[in-house]
């Protein structure tokens, strides 16, 4: 092992110190007068050696804690838990540069451009410009407190600057602790009245597709309506995908929206998303209607970087052709809510405005359908492409169209328990 230098802390000399060592060093003629004195006044300069080997310093007021910072580095080095402070001297904004590279390849499309908005609209304005070292608990609680609108962009824009920060932490250290780790969301969540979770009446629905242009009669009314497919998946079914002889649609892939573009995603939204659905015959008048129209190929191409959609395999289309995506789906859809004068909209504290009822209603329809038919959960759940069939029951089934009047009649003394011999 080398020998530790005799001089290590050393006094470093100062222009404003009158000792001696220091004059010397800085002489009056040249740097002004000084006080003479027979003790120096100059810091005490600690110099270590990273792991890398590379040389470093720091200076202390007193030798006593420059000798402790010795001690304690040298420790740190020999057991693998040194920190380089001036890694945490990244901005953020760098730092997230760094985090992203990686990050961007671990979720899906739509997951990614959800946390690309966060920090976007949130906290790059904010905090981009900060050191890492820099950032505190206190000051990120206001933050997010203040100037987050809204329990859920107040959840995600933890959950997001945790993980950020949770990185800086992992990578060396560059941060020795996480200081969003104990963020409180403080925005109250928007509870809904069951009313607003539940899907229109058979009624509604009525009004709705009377409403909708004839060509989106058959996307929304014939085939969405009778599947309960999510608006991506029946966006990218392809004709390959469908089996004739079983009159079912198998679901391999799913059409996304990514910064104004449409992709082509491997997958639907969970693993139990792949998945066989029966055709009812009106789905299947759907088809044909399709079919006939636009003639699409059976081929069956790979999807590579996915920004090919080859639209001629695409079996619903768009009035002129194009592909299917979420917003040419709910433009032709709230206009026909509006027109059928079932539209309700209600401004969110977070400034966003909720649209009842939503296109996605379908799927709630379908299930509880599914559920008042007796149909058993795990066959509801298969179809529906959900992980745990006790969720289909949960999320999307509400109480049947007659509930109300049949509990007012009992109450009313109207019905009761019937005696069966």
């Amino acid at each position: 092992m080398a020998r530790r230098a005799a001089n290590n802390p050393r006094q470093v000399r100062s222009k404003s110190c009158g000792c001696t060592e220091c004059i010397d060093a800085f002489p009056l003629a040249e740097h002004g007068e000084r006080k003479r004195r027979r003790d120096c006044v100059g810091s005490w300069q600690a110099r270590y050696r990273d792991p890398a080997g590379k040389q470093k310093a720091r200076n202390f007021a007193k030798k006593g804690d420059a000798d402790a910072f010795l001690d304690k580095v040298r420790t740190d080095v020999r057991e693998r838990r040194y920190r380089d402070p001036a890694r945490g001297q990244i901005r953020l904004g760098a730092w997230w540069t760094t985090f992203w590279e990686i990050e961007a390849k671990k979720g899906r499309i739509t997951t990614n451009n959800r946390k690309l908005g966060i920090w976007r609209k949130y906290i790059q304005p904010k905090w981009s410009g900060y050191r890492l070292i820099d950032l505190e608990y206190m000051e990120l609680q206001k933050w997010l407190s203040s100037e987050v609108p809204g329990f859920d962009s107040q959840k995600k824009a933890k959950e997001l600057l945790i993980a950020l920060l949770e990185e800086a932490v992992k990578d060396g250290e560059r941060i020795s602790v996480n200081p969003a780790a104990k963020l409180a969301v403080t925005a109250v969540r928007n509870k809904k009245h069951p009313e607003e979770l539940k899907p229109p009446t058979a009624a509604q629905y009525d009004l709705i597709h009377a409403a909708l242009p004839v060509y989106y009669q058959v996307i929304l009314r014939d085939f969405a309506h009778e599947t309960g497919m999510r608006p991506g998946e029946y966006a990218g079914l392809r004709d390959h995908c469908i089996d004739d002889e079983e009159r079912v649609a198998h679901i391999k892939e799913i059409l996304v929206p990514d910064g104004g573009r449409l992709v082509r995603q491997p997958a639907p939204k969970t693993d139990a998303g792949f998945r066989t659905v029966p055709l009812t015959d009106r789905a299947w008048t759907a088809v044909e209607f399709m079919r006939a129209k636009w003639s699409p190929a059976r081929t069956r191409s790979a999807i590579g970087n996915g920004y090919d959609l080859r639209v001629e395999e695409l079996l619903l289309r768009g009035p002129r052709g194009a592909a299917l995506n979420i917003n040419n789906l709910r433009r032709p859809w709230r206009q026909a809510c509006d027109q059928a004068g079932v539209s309700r909209k209600v401004l969110l504290p977070s400034g966003r405005t909720d649209w009842w009822p939503d296109i996605y209603h379908y799927r709630d329809r379908v299930t509880s359908k599914l559920h008042q038919a007796g149909v058993p959960e795990a066959d509801a759940q298969a179809m529906l492409g959900h992980d745990r069939a006790g969720k289909v029951t949960w999320v999307y089934t509400h109480e049947s169209e007659g509930a109300r009047e049949g509990v007012r009649a009992a109450l009313n003394g109207e019905r009761g328990l019937r005696i069966v011999s």
